[in-house]
């Protein structure tokens, strides 16, 4: 055994070399020491080969007590390391979080500002709007008040410089006379085509002419033929019946004059047929050429029929040219009125489909629709003085 811890001993000391010298060994002179055992080599006999079993087993376990210590040490140092990482970003997290929530805060009050300034800048374009569409509406308000003052004192409230009259009869009965005022200052195309009717100093009047349509809001005179013994008598005096002249002011009036310029009793010569289809294209051939040529499908009015509204007819805006009133016999014209007529019959199926194939039968039968059965014929007619 001594000798084992001697190996012992000697096997440490050159592991750990001793960096100061060691002390002294302690005197045992003086210390009674019992004597060792002589048994002791007899029984404690060890191998060589046991004792360097002892000498390895005793240098590994130094060894590993020397290597774990540092692994158990680093490992000691990185748990505190996460501690104080874990100690450090649970203090920081705070911080970071009040000033992620003020930041927050301040973008949110930034925007509800802009949010703010925008809806305010807004409301003030809109006020600026309104009013400038207020004060547009009450200039055009003002306007249009205005507008209809001068309008109606030029379109409704005209001044008659002629005045003319026509005797009526019914199935050979005389009815009666009514007078007309002609606008000769505003329409004075209109009312001398009329007065010249009316006068036959043209060659032809409305003497013996009948009225060929008796609507609900008006009565329509026939005017004369542009055709036959009246044409030709036209021609003679050098009279022309084109209603050119006509239209242009009938388009004249129709831009000054706003609302219903037909009223009840005003007196008009129909100078356009607003149903009239536009004109069909063809090719003529002419000179060895072909060319594209407009052809007219029916035919305008000749300016000599008269209508008499007997209602407010805003229809006849459209065609018509006012050229006076009826000063006089309202009453004859109302019994113009009431004389039966052919009744319509444009909803029947045969008729809707002779129209679209453009059968003639059903373009006289239209032009029989609406006509008195009783003859209502002008027996006299001229100017008054």
């Amino acid at each position: 055994m001594w000798q084992n811890s001697k190996v012992i001993q000697s096997s440490a000391q050159f592991l750990h070399p001793p960096t100061s010298p060691p002390p002294p060994p302690p005197q045992l002179q003086n210390i009674p020491t019992s004597p060792s055992p002589p048994s002791l080599k007899q029984h404690c006999k060890f191998s060589r080969r046991e004792l360097t079993i002892c000498a390895k087993s005793s240098l590994l376990l130094l060894l590993s007590s020397q290597t774990l210590d540092p692994f158990h040490l680093s490992k000691a140092r990185a748990e505190e390391e996460t501690a104080a990482n874990v100690t450090k970003e649970e203090e920081e997290s705070p911080a970071n979080i009040t000033k992620e929530e003020e930041a927050n805060a301040v973008n949110i009050n930034k925007d509800e500002e802009e949010n703010a300034a925008n809806i305010t800048k807004e409301e003030e374009v809109n006020a600026v709007n309104i009013n400038k569409e207020e004060e547009e509406n009450a200039a055009n308000v003002n306007k249009v008040e205005e507008n209809p003052k001068t309008s109606t004192l030029s379109c409704a409230d005209k001044i008659p410089t002629k005045r003319a009259f026509v005797d009526i009869s019914i199935d050979g009965q005389p009815a009666g006379r009514i007078i007309i005022g002609l606008y000769g200052n505003d329409t004075p195309a209109g009312a001398a085509r009329f007065g010249d009717l009316v006068s036959g100093s043209t060659g032809v009047s409305y003497r013996r002419k009948e009225f060929i349509k008796i609507m609900p809001n008006y009565v329509q005179h026939g005017g004369i033929r542009s055709y036959g013994v009246d044409a030709e008598l036209a021609m003679r005096t050098g009279r022309n019946l084109a209603v050119e002249n006509l239209t242009a002011e009938w388009e004249k009036v129709n831009e000054n004059c706003q609302g219903t310029r037909n009223l009840a009793g005003t007196v008009s010569i129909i100078v356009r047929d607003p149903s009239k289809p536009p004109p069909k294209l063809k090719l003529v051939a002419r000179k060895g050429k072909l060319e594209i040529d407009e052809e007219e499908v029916g035919k305008d009015p000749n300016g000599t029929e008269f209508v008499i509204a007997t209602k407010d007819s805003p229809e006849l805006d459209a065609s018509a040219l006012v050229v006076g009133k009826v000063l006089g016999g309202m009453e004859i014209v109302d019994r113009i009125g009431q004389v039966k007529t052919v009744q319509e019959n444009t909803s029947s199926p045969y008729f809707r489909v002779a129209k679209i194939i453009g059968d003639k039968r059903a373009v006289v039968a239209e032009r029989g629709f609406n006509r008195p059965y009783s003859k209502v014929v002008v027996t006299n007619c001229g100017l008054m003085e």
